[in-house]
């Protein structure tokens, strides 16, 4: 407790001038993907002892180095932490310790606005067959995200997890709070979006703090200011055409920060590998698709998909089947071009 207590003067937002020596010490432009096991439904079964998937992890991942990819963005449960904070830590460590034998560095996800409004601990539902993210919980749960008696615990949360890697070169960022304002939370999530980068800065990490714009609507304003102008690394989400992400590329380069698309890559929505990942290298601007490996998540189907639908032709996210297939083997060369120039295929 006491290491805890002395963390507490914390730091400011870094300069753009830290920021920037930063992306280019911590190696410059980079390509990677939203990471969940094929074998979890949702976070806590990815993190929960009973099913966190050590050789399915090890085996995905290396499909990740395959083509390149240096950087994953995963999410992480208040709930499985609450259980037992030591435990979950060391499966924190083994995870950043098979990423880091495949070369490749975490984001770690801290909150999260998006899809089922609760989870629980313990055995997970099966997913709804044809849903996309079915079984995706928030985190913390819509009857808890602004439950003030609970901030408490989630700073403990906070202090506690960025605490224990907050100077560890596996993590290269902490995106403390994936799309606020979502699941019609918009506004109420704004305190909690405050303490969470007040928190954050109590841990002192030496990565950059982050939290990504999403919905670009006049009522998502105050939000998106709030995280712009507090984060150290700007981070977005764009799932749209090549002529609209780019401009939205333009306009995140104009606050003078290293700039990550923390997720895109849904294909029926002409957010694609063959015309992106250029997109985003020609303006220096790092790229995290949704989706690895096909799964218990369902994110092959779309957003809007229904129950027994029938598997599409063209999937919306992934990249691989779980035996290591790919999806589009044009995709992976278009992939390697970029992320692997020196074995540049043609």
């Amino acid at each position: 407790m006491a290491s805890l207590l002395a963390l507490s003067q914390g730091r400011e937002q870094w300069s753009t001038t830290y920021a920037n020596q930063w992306f280019i010490t911590s190696g410059g432009w980079f390509a990677g993907c939203n990471f969940i096991p094929s074998t979890a439904v949702n976070v806590l079964e990815m993190w929960q002892a009973e099913t966190f998937d050590v050789p399915t992890i090890t085996r995905e991942l290396g499909y990740a180095q395959g083509i390149g990819f240096k950087v994953i963005r995963v999410f992480l449960h208040p709930l499985v932490w609450q259980q037992d904070p030591i435990a979950f830590k060391e499966r924190m460590e083994t995870f950043l310790t098979i990423a880091m034998s495949k070369g490749i560095r975490t984001m770690f996800v801290m909150f999260d606005d998006c899809w089922q409004p609760e989870g629980h601990l313990g055995p997970q539902p099966a997913p709804i067959p044809s849903v996309h993210n079915s079984q995706w919980v928030q985190s913390p749960g819509a009857a808890e995200f602004n439950n003030t008696d609970l901030f408490p615990l989630y700073k403990a949360y906070f202090l506690d997890v960025i605490g224990m890697f907050r100077n560890d070169s596996r993590v290269i960022i902490w995106d403390i709070y994936n799309e606020p304002g979502n699941s019609e939370h918009v506004s109420f999530s704004l305190p909690l979006l405050k303490l969470a980068f007040q928190w954050a800065r109590e841990a002192n990490p030496s990565q950059p703090i982050t939290s990504g714009v999403w919905n670009y609507g006049p009522t998502f304003a105050e939000l998106n200011a709030y995280q712009l102008s507090n984060s150290d690394s700007i981070t977005f989400h764009e799932y749209a055409d090549v002529a609209d992400t780019q401009n939205r590329i333009q306009d995140m380069l104009t606050h003078g920060r290293p700039v990550v698309c923390s997720e895109y890559m849904a294909r029926p929505l002409n957010s694609l590998f063959e015309t992106h990942i250029p997109l985003f290298n020609s303006f220096n601007v790092s790229t995290i698709n949704w989706g690895l490996v096909a799964g218990k998540t369902n994110t092959i189907f779309p957003w809007w998909s229904k129950e027994g639908d029938p598997v599409p032709k063209v999937w919306f996210h992934d990249v691989f089947y779980p035996n290591g297939t790919a999806f589009d083997e044009q995709e992976i060369v278009v992939i390697k071009n970029y992320t692997m120039p020196t074995k540049a295929i043609v």
